[in-house]
């Protein structure tokens, strides 16, 4: 592996060779992805009864999440212990139990070996020796936490508790958007042309948004000049912004002349599209909020979504959403849930721009790996505060990512 050096200045530099080195990416997937983190899974609603399961992903490790008999969650490697392929070949379902295609080895909801096919052979002749041990080589089983009806898996047996690794700063909230019972609305996965730490970083970029976005400040979703503030954890790892309803009275966006105030009179032909019920009471319009290393929960206005970043090489992510409402939603909530989806997602009026920006930057630094991006807004240090107009955030992404990669 190169030797990497990380600039003098700390944290207010990113140089971009992390994101254009193999042995970098190879060394995320065993230190964080692998390692003393939790990776979310998904919403305890996708597994709505018993022996339900769906397949995910721990950075680029395939897994099984399965709800047994009895009603409790696992998750294990989706590899067979004979020959490595994968056990479960459907996105979701429900089974009795796991039958790998290759040669029929069986498993349990909770990845354990149950049967090997022809393992005593046929009439004396062939199978296995007594002796053999096929577990030997067995998928292997995530610990499965759930906080508020998500659900995250670890292969370490040493991270602290989910509770406390989100910490006290974030999981009031998560608290706040997961207040009761959900049902899935539906999922789509958006493919983005980048290394999944720019994602990442974009999402922890509270001064962006009213920028790049020029539907949310046109329409006054979100502007800087509206209250608002960013909570970051002790360790830095993890975030939440938010930003409330009520209007701004300034206008600096529009005397300054920035492109994203918006011009010529636009206006919206469906103004329903934006129009919120105040249903979690306190007047916040936004709120974004990740867990390192790759999940994300949203509410823009009454769409609610978990997002699921999974890195597929050193320039390649899927974005997994999955729109949520709550069980007891009445059809007119359902609907401006579905209709305000189309705020987000791949071809979102908003959520688009975030792909296409952070692929702009992928592409930009092509040519150097030497240089570094500056991460000065707000200062160089990491912490909660009023302020929008900063990039304390981003800075904690860093310090977390330094810290499990030791570099």
């Amino acid at each position: 592996m190169l030797q990497r050096t990380w600039p003098a200045e700390g944290l207010t530099r990113v140089p971009y060779w992390v994101y254009q080195d193999a042995d970098i990416y190879q060394r995320e997937q065993e230190r964080i992805f692998r390692g003393a983190t939790w990776s979310y899974l998904c919403l305890e609603a996708e597994l709505p009864e018993p022996q339900s399961f769906l397949t995910s992903f721990v950075g680029d490790m395939p897994v099984v999440v399965a709800r047994d008999a009895s009603g409790a969650i696992h998750a294990f490697e989706n590899r067979c212990a004979h020959r490595g392929a994968l056990i479960a070949m459907q996105a979701r379902g429900k089974t009795e139990r796991f039958a790998c295609i290759y040669h029929n080895w069986t498993y349990d909801h909770a990845g354990n070996l149950l049967n090997v096919a022809f393992r005593k052979g046929i009439a004396g002749k062939g199978g296995m020796p007594a002796e053999a041990r096929p577990e030997s080589q067995a998928p292997k089983k995530l610990r499965v936490e759930s906080v508020h009806g998500l659900v995250f898996g670890t292969l370490s047996s040493e991270v602290s508790s989910l509770k406390s690794y989100i910490g006290p700063e974030i999981l009031p909230r998560i608290k706040r958007v997961m207040i009761k019972p959900v049902k899935v609305l539906g999922a789509y996965t958006q493919v983005l042309p980048n290394n999944w730490k720019l994602y990442m970083d974009n999402v922890k970029d509270t001064y962006h948004a009213s920028l790049l976005h020029l539907f949310f400040t046109r329409f006054r979703i979100n502007r800087l000049t509206q209250e608002g503030g960013v909570f970051v954890s002790k360790d830095g790892a993890h975030h939440c912004t938010f930003t409330r309803m009520i209007e701004d009275q300034g206008d600096a966006y529009e005397k300054d002349g920035m492109r994203s105030a918006g011009s010529g009179g636009f206006k919206l032909e469906a103004p329903e599209l934006l129009e919120q019920e105040d249903e979690l009471g306190d007047a916040v319009s936004i709120q974004i909020l990740s867990l390192f290393p790759g999940f994300v929960l949203h509410q823009i206005r009454n769409s609610l979504a978990a997002r699921q970043v999974l890195p597929k090489g050193i320039d390649r992510t899927e974005l997994h959403w999955t729109l949520f409402g709550f069980a007891d939603d009445d059809a007119a909530m359902t609907r401006r849930r579905l209709v305000q989806a189309n705020l987000v997602g791949p071809a979102g009026y908003i959520s688009m721009e975030d792909g296409a920006a952070t692929g702009f930057v992928q592409r930009g630094v092509a040519g150097s790996p030497e240089r570094a991006s500056v991460i000065e807004m707000g200062g160089s240090g990491v912490g909660s505060g009023d302020s929008r107009i900063t990039e304390t955030a981003v800075r904690g992404l860093w310090q977390a990512w330094r810290r499990h990669m030791e570099l």
